[in-house]
């Protein structure tokens, strides 16, 4: 027996209610837990009315709720906080793969539903199909229109997001892949599938949204393989979005408020999360998704002077004269797990008296807020927690600034190196404090591929060595 549709009706719109005060409560640091309870709350709601009006299907849906219920928490246990950016990009890829089943299973349920209604046997129908033989001509070629862009967002956001995981876990070479022509072939493909969506559209069939699904996906991959290594996090909140839109795009097909609104702030909020990153990178959504950085990298003979390194005595010296420090975390740190050491140097400098800021790039790590997150994990006050924007001022008059796997967002190439990759990205201005201690594993260029003049800097020493020992080794020289 179904639940009354005005009762599951009031819950989607309470679930919506509470699916918006917890992504506005994600902008607040201290109200963050609140707000993922909200969400919590909200998708429990969810998921109630929606298996209980699932008439004769509510024991089999109960079981794939309960099966991925289980997987989810197996899975949650074993991620570790540096591998949040891959699992996210896992997650995005079933939104998409889910797109597509879908809108092909609608399509069968459609025709499904027209032999019905032709045999007049619409009575036999029931669920969605029975939905589908009741609408108009114009309402089913409305439907046909949302299937089309569910299935090429869904192949697109499946494929882009496995390659994004690839990416982020190491598993794929963070360069970006450069085809002669790529642009084109990106377009040439997209019309494609706009061509076989009109074709679908006047009665070609189903064999055109496999293709669509084929090709988008093929768009897909090859999106994401074009992109280099400094733009993962721009990807990531780029995908996020796209598994919105396509969560939307579901939404329409089976007629569910709920997915429409809950798809359309995902779909939005990930894209102005992309907006915002691109601005503080100074570059175009555009230029991110037509190709971003991570190709060649430059060449260290171009740059004068030598690295030198510092021990940890040295820099523990250097940081108990100084007066002020400014701690910037990369995602060497989130590597290293080296933010419970972070916090406890952090702790043992103001106990001295010490002014200690961190200084967070909009791009630090491979996630939006991925750095953020690890400091609130190790208790790091919030409110000696800045953005760019806020601390760059601070620089000049800073004794000692410790880096800790950082490389692309403190490096001076992009405002004084036009040729470089990066120039133009606002970064930290790092360099201007009085001394620069980097901690790094290795001589090479990182993530991204790109050399850093910061490193040959007078005022720059290299403090190499895994971030998480080498803050023990420091903690154990302040002792």
């Amino acid at each position: 027996m179904h639940t009354d549709a005005g009762l599951v009706t009031a819950a989607y719109v309470v679930a919506a209610v509470l699916f918006i005060l917890a992504l506005g409560g994600l902008s607040n640091q201290e109200k963050a837990k609140r707000a993922i309870w909200y969400g919590i709350v909200g998708m429990t709601l969810a998921v109630a009315a929606t298996v209980s009006s699932a008439g004769g299907q509510t024991v089999l849906i109960s079981l794939m709720v309960i099966l991925g219920g289980i997987g989810g928490w197996i899975v949650a246990n074993r991620v570790q906080m540096t591998q949040m950016p891959e699992l996210v990009a896992g997650f995005h890829s079933l939104v998409g793969l889910a797109a597509v089943f879908i809108g092909i299973n609608a399509d069968l349920e459609m025709g499904a539903a027209l032999a019905a209604r032709e045999a007049e046997t619409i009575e036999q129908l029931s669920g969605f199909a029975a939905t589908i033989a009741s609408k108009s001509s114009v309402e089913l070629s409305i439907l046909r229109v949302e299937l089309f862009l569910g299935i090429l967002i869904g192949a697109i956001t499946f494929t882009g997001s496995i390659i994004a995981y690839g990416k982020l876990a190491g598993r794929l070479s963070s360069a970006a892949l450069t085809l002669p022509g790529r642009n084109a072939l990106n377009l040439a493909a997209l019309v494609s599938c706009f061509l076989l969506g009109y074709l679908y559209l006047d009665g070609a069939g189903l064999w055109t949204m496999l293709l669509v699904a084929l090709i988008s996906g093929a768009i897909g991959c090859h999106l994401i393989l074009a992109i280099g290594g400094a733009d993962m996090p721009v990807v990531v909140s780029m995908l996020n979005s796209y598994s919105g839109w396509a969560a939307a795009a579901i939404g329409f097909t089976l007629g569910n408020d709920l997915l429409i609104v809950t798809g359309a702030l995902v779909g939005s909020s990930g894209a102005i999360l992309s907006y915002i990153m691109c601005k503080g990178m100074n570059r175009s959504f555009v230029s991110v998704i037509l190709g971003g950085w991570g190709g060649e990298a430059q060449a260290a003979s171009n740059l004068e002077g030598e690295m030198i390194e510092a021990k940890a005595d040295a820099v523990a010296q250097a940081v108990q004269d100084a007066d002020s420090v400014i701690i910037v975390p990369g995602y060497g740190m989130a590597v290293a797990q080296a933010q419970g050491s972070v916090s406890e140097l952090t702790k043992r400098l103001r106990t001295k008296g010490k002014t200690v800021h961190f200084a967070i790039h909009p791009v630090a790590g491979r996630l939006p807020g991925h750095m953020n997150v690890l400091l609130a994990e190790a208790k790091v006050p919030y409110d000696i927690v800045l953005e760019m924007d806020e601390i760059n001022d601070d620089f000049p008059k800073t004794d000692v600034v410790i880096i800790i796997g950082a490389n692309d967002i403190v490096n001076p190439a992009a405002q004084d190196d036009p040729g470089s990759p990066i120039a133009g990205m606002p970064v930290l201005e790092v360099w201007k404090s009085r001394h620069v201690f980097v901690c790094k594993r290795g001589r090479g260029t990182g993530y991204s591929g790109i050399e850093n003049p910061l490193f040959f800097k007078e005022n720059t020493r290299m403090f190499y060595g895994d971030a998480k020992a080498s803050m023990d080794d420091l903690l154990r020289e302040l002792d």
